[in-house]
């Protein structure tokens, strides 16, 4: 535990890259030798965000694997669709580990890479090597590995809420619709039509209906867990708050169970794993009460009625959803407690 891990962060001008510095900060076996902007090298991080003034005094890095080699023993990668898939063989290559936040690593078919992202895939040897890291229910894949794909910040709430619903059969999968809410961080830093406060303040939009790459994401899981393919109807919204995400998920009931049979499943389901936080029968959480932290909390209500089971699943989607759960995905790398440097309370109001 006395060993202190070199880390560079690529990406570090963008939010899921500013959010892993603020949250090494922290992090007691972590030290943060690099941070890498190909845009703004030379600049100094602090000219890009002034709440790290005096915080993080680094001067903005170009990206030179070599370099990065030197002075880190692993790389965390911040960066949009594409990069990732060019620039990890690259990195392990150079003896790091590399931990990537973007989504080039997730897929285990190229071709759907391909269909979803629009994008030139990774190798097929880097995506059979990348482990899909959702913390909670594959993190025991994660220690001794040098190739990390951390989920995305919409599957993340998504299949928390409903992995063990799925495997333990009490769903029927092919019913299942996911209605998921996000704040604007989740576009990212780049500036568009679609995120200018204008058009999203007062405002509710849905955006790619039946096209978001996180579909086949989710999907890939849910089949993995189900052990036979799952296809899902998954919409997403944009809501005019900055950070958060609210996953709403209905599913028909197999069998009868309560929402007490639900809860008393999930609670022993996620035994141990300090950050899935179930709630009381009766009591849904909101996206506020995750704020700025590494929790997902969890409500249910089944409907006699109709014979459906309603599943809630908030995170704050630049923590829990990329940079939060890329920390824990660290800890778990390397074998330390998965809760080291991750155990602050939620920013509340």
């Amino acid at each position: 535990m006395s060993h202190i891990v070199r880390a560079a962060i690529i990406g570090a001008t963008g939010y899921g890259g500013a959010e892993v510095i603020r949250l090494l900060q922290a992090h007691p076996l972590v030290k943060i030798t690099s941070v890498i902007s190909t845009s703004n090298a030379g600049a100094p991080l602090a000219d890009h965000f002034p709440h790290l003034q005096e915080v993080v005094v680094d001067i903005l890095d170009q990206l030179d694997v070599d370099l990065i080699a030197s002075k880190s023993d692993v790389v965390f990668l911040a960066t949009p669709a594409g990069v990732s898939a060019e620039l990890s063989p690259k990195l392990l290559a150079a003896g790091l580990k590399v931990i990537d936040i973007s989504g080039d690593l997730r897929l285990k078919s190229s071709s759907d890479y391909e269909k979803w992202y629009k994008k030139k895939p990774a190798s097929e040897d880097m995506l059979a090597k990348s482990i899909y890291a959702l913390s909670e229910v594959f993190g025991d894949e994660v220690k001794g590995s040098d190739l990390i794909a951390n989920p995305g910040c919409y599957p993340t709430a998504t299949l928390l809420g409903l992995i063990p619903a799925v495997k333990a059969g009490w769903i029927d999968p092919s019913t299942i619709i996911i209605d998921a809410k996000s704040g604007v961080s989740g576009a990212g830093r780049g500036v568009n039509l679609g995120v200018h406060y204008a058009e999203v303040n007062e405002n509710l939009n849905v955006y790619k209906v039946n096209k978001h790459q996180h579909i086949p994401e989710i999907e890939q899981a849910l089949s993995r867990v189900a052990g036979k393919p799952v296809v899902t109807t998954f919409t997403t919204h944009l809501v005019p708050m900055t950070r958060g995400i609210m996953s709403t998920m209905y599913a028909t009931v197999n069998g009868e169970h309560t929402a007490a049979d639900f809860i008393e499943l999930y609670r022993q389901f996620y035994e141990g794993r300090k950050f899935v936080r179930i709630r009381q029968e009766g009591k849904f959480p909101s996206t506020k009460e995750v704020y700025g932290s590494n929790y997902c909390d969890i409500g249910f209500s089944v409907d006699e009625r109709t014979g459906r089971v309603t599943i809630v699943s908030v995170i704050d989607n630049v923590v829990k959803g990329a940079a939060g759960q890329a920390i824990q995905n660290l800890n778990l790398m390397y074998g330390w407690e998965e809760t080291t440097g991750l155990l602050f309370a939620p920013v509340y109001p």
